[in-house]
């Protein structure tokens, strides 16, 4: 199911038959090959603002009725919004139990099977075995020697990885565009959404279900519409896509998809709500507390997810949203608590206790890990688009992303495989660094530390693990595979930190590979105070808290002196997904002396298709309408719609779906010369569409600094605005968001 249109009429919500009035999805947008061109046409916007009055709107005609049954509905209403998040919160933590049993499953087939049951993982098998009393030798490797191991190891790495891409290419998508040369002949739309498809032309190529998603969803929770992204079938494979991928080895990690899983879960259950169903803007308050869920599931982290939700993914999070999101975080961590996936009774999935504390004179390494984990965050998103400008261009490799996993897999695999500290999974390498010896001895590193002849192998394996991660995973992020950044960063941060802590003897080397990772995922995600939650909660090291601190601070500040852009917001300019960062633009707009709102208005030819100087009678002719909305359509401007003027002033607004659902609709009840009343009083048998007429469009003026237009767009979430001449209040242009971030793209040139 599609996500939610809010253009439904906001003076008629319902027709004569008692049926919610919708016009069609705005999806249809792509490049247009006459006129002017707009970029971001494969997307269409909503417009918060509409959504709030046509929810207040339902809200009202809901409450004006009286009753047993009318109150009854007025309650669950009212309650609607928590059973949604809740349901999603449990659903989330299910879906997640599956993904990480299954990877743990599959993943164990690298190295060898259960004797007892060959369809359980290896610490799975292990605890079987334990409680029957049996040795865990009943976990049988392929092979006892090292190349057999090497090469069955590598085999199923690249197996893994070709069904994981191979599921990611089922669900390449082509987005709907619109061409003048697939145009209808009479210029308008017909009222079945399947024929748009068919009569529109091809925009951008999209692999949904690839890499986490967090950058396609920022872009969505901002207003812009991605079809299908968030559908049952992306669902389904994300998640297939997430497991194989995990179990090839490879640097990236399944918390990212996890949020987009989590997305998806939130549609599915929005769905269900007509209040949701019905009300974009209402919809996405949905999907934000379904983010925070995804988190909470991958890492045990409630707090840390509502945070991370907040700071980092949703754009509009007002206080109820903020309360609901709390709500569906907590929800998916206590389902995941009974369910107990790590056999702990827990959800800490990092659990350590080092017993000591730190010291005034340690302050310096965890800025020197602050510094070096911004150093790498900095540098890696220009080496991670090098990287794919380069390799991605070659003969072999252009257009064959499943050849290209297959070399990231067999140079993962040789890098990785030989050395002791990075051959397991991703988490359970970053369990083995944050190990703190003085209490359990018995592990690889333990016994390496307590060497006392210099141990200089083992600082030598450590080096070349926190170099071949860094350079593994700047090869792998961007891959046509679900991945996620975030386990693959902490890997690197600490593996650097266990090896700092070489050098530092008076506490537990453990304490830094902690901080170190947190470091080094500030460096490359710019995650401030939700990092720094989810670090504690995921340890349960509240009391290491201010050291996160410094050094998720230090990293962030030493990353933005290199680079503005975290590796989300290089991801969306890389993808071409529109996102309007009110902080980045403002900044933008800081350079450009006298930046004024007259820079972004549409040339004179554009203005004079989007224009109809109305008559003094209120009426105009039903084909002009029509040219009108052929003009739209041409050009793909379906964000826009038509500006209603009279004597030169603007009067009104009439956006593309509602005048295109009315000239639908009702036109052939008219004929083709009726003329259409457009403001006015109604008289019995005209043909009026001054319902479907906005009579206060948002205006501003056009010596108005770009920061008004920026703040406006930005947060009243609108799509467009009306632009009037100062002084005589006459209507000079007319500015969608997309003209906005063109402009802003042009600053950053």
């Amino acid at each position: 199911m599609s996500e939610p249109n809010e253009h439904t009429s906001l003076l008629i919500p319902h027709d004569e038959e008692g049926q919610s009035v919708r016009s069609r999805e705005e999806v249809e947008l792509g490049h247009t090959s006459i006129g002017e061109r707009l970029s971001y046409n494969d997307y269409s916007t909503i417009d918060w603002l509409h959504c709030l009055v046509k929810d207040s709107y339902r809200f009202r005609a809901l409450h004006l009725r009286h009753g047993t049954r009318a109150s009854i509905n007025q309650h669950v209403d009212a309650c609607s919004g928590w059973i949604a998040v809740s349901l999603i919160g449990i659903i989330m933590a299910f879906v997640a139990v599956s993904i990480d049993m299954s990877v743990a499953t599959v993943a164990g087939l690298k190295y060898g099977y259960c004797a007892g049951n060959p369809l359980v993982s290896r610490e799975a098998c292990c605890e079987y075995v334990h409680k029957e009393g049996i040795n865990c030798d009943r976990f049988t490797l392929w092979s006892d020697r090292y190349w057999p191991q090497f090469g069955i190891y590598v085999g199923w790495a690249v197996l893994f990885g070709i069904i994981s891409s191979g599921v990611t290419m089922f669900s390449k998508t082509v987005l709907p565009a619109v061409g003048p040369e697939a145009k209808n002949p009479n210029g308008y739309s017909h009222s079945n959404s399947n024929s748009n498809y068919n009569r529109y032309g091809q925009g951008k190529s999209l692999y949904m279900s690839a890499g986490s998603g967090i950058p396609e969803i920022k872009t969505i929770l901002s207003g812009f519409v991605i079809p299908h992204y968030l559908d049952f079938r992306i669902l389904v494979l994300k998640a297939i896509g997430a497991v194989f991928a995990v179990a090839t080895g490879m640097s990236l990690g399944k918390e990212g998809p996890f949020i987009h899983i989590a997305a998806c879960v939130g549609q599915q259950v929005a769905n269900r709500f007509e209040k949701y169903r019905e009300n974009a803007g209402k919809w996405r308050e949905i999907l934000s507390a379904a983010c925070a869920a995804g988190l909470s599931s991958a890492f045990g982290a409630p707090i840390g997810g509502v945070l991370f939700a907040y700071e980092e993914i949703c754009v509009h999070f007002p206080r109820k949203v903020l309360w609901r999101t709390f709500l569906c975080s907590m929800v998916a961590a206590i389902t995941l608590k009974a369910l107990n996936p790590h056999g702990t009774g827990k959800v800490i999935l990092f659990e350590t206790n080092y017993g000591t504390s730190y010291r005034p004179e340690h302050y310096f390494t965890f800025i020197i890990l602050g510094i070096s984990g911004g150093l790498w965050g900095g540098t890696f998103t220009m080496a991670n688009l090098l990287w794919a400008r380069w390799f991605r261009n070659i003969r072999l490799i252009k257009g064959r992303p499943v050849l290209e996993v297959f070399f990231v897999i067999m140079v993962t695999a040789a890098l990785q495989f030989p050395n002791p500290v990075t051959r397991a999974p991703g988490v359970e390498i970053i369990k083995n660094l944050l190990v703190n010896c003085a209490t359990k001895k018995d592990t690889w590193v333990c016994r390496n530390e307590a060497r006392t002849d210099g141990r200089w192998d083992y600082i030598a394996w450590l080096a070349y693990g926190t170099l071949g991660q860094l350079a593994s995973t700047t090869i792998t992020f961007g891959l046509k595979v679900p991945a996620g950044i975030i386990i693959p960063a902490l890997v690197g941060g600490a593996l650097f930190g266990r090896l700092v802590g070489q050098w530092v003897t008076t506490i537990s080397p453990g304490i830094f590979a902690m901080v170190g990772a947190g470091a080094f995922l500030a460096g490359v995600g710019r995650m401030t105070i939700s990092l720094c939650v989810i670090m504690f909660e995921l340890t349960g090291e509240l009391e290491y808290s201010l050291p996160h601190m410094i050094a998720i601070l230090v990293a962030k500040w030493t990353a933005d002196a290199i680079s503005k852009e975290s590796v989300y917001d290089l991801a969306q300019s890389v993808l071409g997904h529109p996102f309007l960062d009110t902080e980045h633009a403002l900044r933008l707009i800081q350079h450009e002396p006298s930046a004024t709102v007259q820079a972004i208005l549409p040339p004179a030819s554009t203005m004079a298709e989007l224009t109809i100087e109305v008559p003094s009678n209120n009426k105009v002719p039903q084909k002009v309408l029509k040219e009108h909305l052929n003009y739209l359509h041409r050009r793909g401007l379906m964000d826009g719609g038509i500006v209603l003027t009279q004597k030169g002033v603007l009067q009104g607004y009439i956006a593309e779906p509602e005048l295109e659902y009315g000239l639908n609709e009702f036109g052939k009840a008219f004929g083709e010369d009726k003329e259409v009343r457009l403001f006015g009083d109604v008289d019995e048998g005209e043909y009026d569409l001054s319902n479907f007429v906005d009579r206060t469009p948002i205006t501003i003026t056009n010596t108005a600094p770009m920061e008004y237009a920026v703040e406006i767009f930005g947060k009243l979430g609108i799509r467009y605005l009306c632009v009037t001449e100062e002084g005589s209040g006459r209507l000079v242009g007319f500015v969608i968001k997309k003209r906005l971030l063109i402009y802003l793209d042009g600053l950053k040139d």
